[in-house]
């Protein structure tokens, strides 16, 4: 990107189809609030918290749950926001076909291996992740369950430090709120 206004449409363009492709799901937490709120929150942790100013990965952030979630496919990702773009969500997007720990060993054995862009994505979800355990969690997790989350995230994120500063603080400082 070369010029602010390309920037700011890319970031309002990614929003856009975020929200349009989520607009059917809601999270899990207690209010069942709109999934949206969840990659907009992400993109807000990685500009205000982290400091981060790279258009490209605040837009992989805002579309980060795409693919998995959704019926979006690389190809179009690729098509309507480019590589760089899509091969960050690539890489923060789940195996769904896999068995739920299978899933998890997964994310932390390629955390390690992530481009520096799908890094700051993770670290971002991680954090909003525990601020939404630590607020809001769903009703039907036990104390045991929002614990087993709090400590597979932090396997995830010793994965990946040294990738920004800020975030990684916030993360343990929420880390320390383990229920």
């Amino acid at each position: 990107m070369t010029n602010r206004t390309d920037e700011i449409s890319l970031l309002l363009r990614a929003a856009s189809f975020a929200a349009h492709k989520h607009k059917d799901q809601r999270r899990k937490d207690a209010g069942a609030s709109p999934y949206i709120n969840h990659p907009l929150t992400l993109a807000t942790v990685l500009r205000e918290e982290g400091g981060v100013d790279d258009v490209a990965v605040i837009a992989a952030a805002l579309l980060h749950d795409t693919i998995e979630d959704t019926d979006t496919s690389y190809v179009e990702l690729r098509g309507l926001f480019g590589d760089e773009i899509a091969e960050m969500v690539i890489e923060v997007t789940d195996t769904k076909w896999l068995k739920k720990m299978s899933r998890k060993r997964l994310q932390v054995s390629k955390a390690a291996r992530a481009s520096h862009g799908a890094k700051l994505v993770k670290l971002a979800d991680k954090i909003s992740n525990l601020r939404d355990i630590v607020a809001s969690p769903p009703s039907d997790w036990s104390q045991e369950r929002k614990r087993e989350y709090f400590d597979w995230a932090k396997q995830v994120v010793d994965q990946i430090r040294g990738t920004n500063a800020k975030l990684e603080r916030r993360f343990d400082q929420l880390y320390g709120q383990r229920p």
